[in-house]
């Protein structure tokens, strides 16, 4: 894939992910689960369409740990290092939680109500 065809499309398969980044189906998804910085949209389907983002985040995975010869656990310090936002969107995900319980709760509610 070009880099016109990256910046034309909003969402990627995971094959799609494997070509542009070369690396391995199973080593993005894994990376998807260790580092918590990928976030796919997940299809009622079951697959991932990941976005620009996503991609941006794994080649700076990539080059961090084949390049720079990082491990798994000073990779996640560069990123964290180097990504205020992903402290705050660690701490966002406990917020949405709880905000979508109490939404919950509420809608509980009002249908034993009615």
């Amino acid at each position: 894939m070009g880099v016109e065809e990256i910046e034309q499309k909003d969402y990627f398969s995971i094959g799609d992910v494997r070509r542009i980044t070369g690396v391995p189906e199973y080593s993005v998804r894994y990376w998807e689960a260790e580092f918590g910085l990928i976030k796919p949209i997940r299809l009622e389907s079951g697959h991932r369409r990941y976005t620009k983002q996503d991609l941006y985040t794994i080649l700076k995975i990539k080059d961090l740990i084949y390049k720079h010869k990082l491990t798994l656990e000073g990779a996640k310090k560069q990123l964290l290092k180097f990504s205020p936002g992903a402290k705050n969107a660690e701490k966002k995900a406990g917020t949405d939680v709880k905000f979508l319980s109490e939404i919950k709760e509420t809608l509980s509610q009002i249908l034993k109500e009615c």
